[in-house]
């Protein structure tokens, strides 16, 4: 007798225990546990070109937008066309590019649906300090190309089809050349793999300056052609169009955009890189027109 009472007992602490611990079913009046954001909605993709990567930018924007928004994004830091390209076939969510010319022509084609002016800086034809070809100073690129192609100075291409290589070949062409020849290689690479190479060859090349700064320490080149209006480098914020690629988040993709014309985002654009190089890598420019760039 005194075993079944002791076991009843203890059946009954145990169904007291699961009460107070929350093993029963809820009561009606308590409020539902708020159910878990699916991580796929807390992140984005960005494709992006190498530059804002090299430049040692995004490192430092990417961790405020992060902890501000709660979003991860994945970035992928590639040639501008790469990036464009991926956005064209929606397997990314939104863009930071800088070739002017391809980005209309997604933003015409429906695939992206916003372009927003964010910063510039601005392209500069480097080489090495002997200078074999004489460009040194020349007030136009096309000039400086064409003395490096008349002397078969070696030049190194990115040859990648980035912003930076679009760039490239409009200046070939205002030259009426056509590079071809053991003077002319094609890294394929980002720039800062083409600004290496050019370093060990002793080269030329035509580089954006924020990722010539911020690995100047590691090369042996000096800027040799600056300051021509046609080699202003401008970058925008596309968003993908989510009504053509369902599976292109939205909200993250309209958050990273407001978060890169944020006032805050903005002013860390104009001091990034003016603590180590004296001068900034990027300008910002949101809310300003294309015209007023560099004046």
């Amino acid at each position: 007798m005194r075993k079944k009472m002791f076991l009843l007992a203890v059946l009954l602490l145990l169904a007291l225990a699961m009460i107070t611990t929350g093993c029963a079913s809820p009561r009606a009046d308590q409020p539902e546990p708020t159910p878990t954001v699916p991580t796929a909605a807390k992140e984005i993709i960005l494709a992006t070109t190498t530059s804002t990567q090299d430049s040692g930018l995004l490192d430092t924007l990417i961790p405020m937008f992060e902890e501000k928004t709660g979003y991860i994004v994945k970035t992928i830091a590639v040639g501008s066309g790469a990036a464009l390209a991926l956005g064209e076939r929606g397997e990314a969510d939104v863009l930071l590019v800088h070739a002017p010319a391809r980005e209309k022509l997604l933003l015409e084609s429906g695939h992206a649906i916003t372009r927003d002016l964010i910063m510039f800086n601005d392209f500069v034809i480097v080489g090495s300090a002997e200078d074999p070809a004489g460009i040194r100073g020349m007030a136009a690129a096309a000039e400086a190309f064409a003395a490096i192609s008349a002397k078969e100075s070696l030049f190194v291409s990115r040859g990648d089809n980035s912003g930076t290589h679009i760039k490239e070949m409009v200046i070939w062409k205002q030259a009426n050349i056509e590079p071809a020849g053991n003077w002319y290689i094609e890294t394929g690479s980002g720039m800062g793999d083409t600004l290496n190479i050019a370093t060990e060859k002793q080269g030329y090349t035509i580089t954006d300056r924020g990722t010539f700064l911020s690995r100047k320490e590691q090369l042996s080149l000096d800027i040799l052609v600056e300051g021509e209006a046609t080699l202003l480098n401008i970058y925008h914020v596309m968003q993908v169009n989510p009504e053509i690629f369902t599976k292109v988040n939205a909200a993250g993709s309209q958050a990273f955009t407001d978060f890169m014309l944020s006032p805050e985002a903005q002013a860390v654009i104009s001091d990034f890189g003016v603590d180590r190089f004296g001068q900034p890598l990027f300008f910002p420019a949101a809310g300003k027109n294309v015209e007023e760039l560099g004046k």
